[in-house]
């Protein structure tokens, strides 16, 4: 057992650091098993050293957020006590400045800057700015499509690129949606609800607007994009484990010069007719070790929306391995059932 003192200068961060009625801290008391108590501009960590040396860093992280102009939410909390956690297992990511401040890979427009919140987040955005094409592998809630859209308006703001291309398949979730009424884009905007969630979080909505109108940015559904070159684009595939082997080859082909492409799924949701090959599953396989690609996986430790979330992705990842494990096995009769029968017969 130990116990860390730490003091910060500017007394006017120090409410939002520790939250109001210092629910912060109380959520580091909650995740690490520590005491966390504040007295004016300081606060004083008592509980296991490691424990201690995680709440310490994480706040010295959340208190630079602050001096640096941005807001500290309680997801921010969680955020930053994972990366504390995750340091010595990522090696490098996230680097460790020289003041032991944790450094967050981030993403930056005029409307938000967004902050990585778990070490596989911060090896995505990493990914990102290295590589011309990234897949982002893993669970719902993870934050792969926000990111991919935050970056690619990150891009835009910039003139990085000129076009932004967002792109998803039309295969319905276990539902018949039936004719859709309108153009092309009211057509297939539903399919691309989470995307332009993300844009209009990122950039003013005004511009979005204008941006689609110019055409700089372009809803463009997956089937019709056979024959083009993306040139100086940044280009989105959302849901990419409904592609089918012959789409994902068509749409990865497609990338041209000063281009770059980010693939997002989750391989464990296919909706595609029974007996189809799902284009992610394939192209993750065959695309491992080409230079230029990353990919990066996300686990459901990595969910950042509530935290029973985290819980029902694991939830169903145990059933699936204990289905793949017993593929023969017969389904067990709901108890009762062979009494029941005995007595109709």
């Amino acid at each position: 057992m130990t116990h860390v003192v730490l003091a910060f200068d500017d007394n006017r961060l120090v409410g939002d650091l520790f939250g109001q009625f210092d629910q912060n801290l109380a959520l580091i008391e909650q995740r690490l098993g520590v005491d966390a108590v504040a007295r004016g501009n300081q606060v004083i960590i008592k509980g296991r050293h490691g424990a201690c040396e995680q709440a310490r860093k994480a706040l010295e992280a959340l208190y630079a957020r602050l001096q640096q102009g941005h807001e500290v939410h309680p997801g921010d909390v969680d955020g930053a006590l994972r990366m504390a956690a995750a340091e010595e297992a990522q090696l490098d990511l996230p680097t460790i400045e020289p003041r032991s401040h944790l450094a967050f890979a981030q993403i930056a427009t005029r409307r938000k800057t967004v902050l990585a919140r778990t070490p596989a987040q911060d090896a995505y955005i990493r990914a990102m700015d290295r590589a011309d094409l990234i897949f982002g592998v893993g669970p719902a809630g993870t934050g792969k499509t926000f990111l991919a859209v935050a970056y690619a308006a990150a891009l835009l703001e910039r003139g990085d690129v000129a076009r932004l291309i967002l792109s998803r398949p039309a295969v319905e979730a276990g539902e018949r949606l039936g004719f859709l009424p309108g153009d092309m884009k009211e057509k297939v905007d539903p399919y691309l609800r989470p995307l332009y969630d993300g844009l209009y979080e990122m950039m003013p909505p005004e511009k979005v607007e204008r941006g689609l109108q110019s055409g700089m940015i372009e809803v463009a559904p997956l089937a019709f994009m056979r024959g083009r070159t993306l040139s100086n684009a940044i280009v989105i595939l959302d849901e990419a484990q409904n592609t089918t082997s012959m789409q994902m080859k068509m749409f990865l082909t497609r990338l041209g010069e000063n281009s770059r492409m980010i693939v997002t799924g989750d391989p464990s949701q296919v909706d595609l007719p029974p007996g189809q090959t799902s284009g992610l599953r394939e192209a993750l396989g065959l695309l491992t070790d080409v230079e230029g690609v990353a990919r990066v996986n996300f686990t459901d430790v990595d969910v950042v929306r509530h935290e029973l979330v985290a819980r029902i992705v694991r939830a169903y990842d145990e059933a699936g391995r204990e289905a793949a494990a017993q593929p023969d096995a017969a389904p067990v009769p709901p108890r009762g059932t062979r009494r029941a029968q005995g007595a109709e017969r």
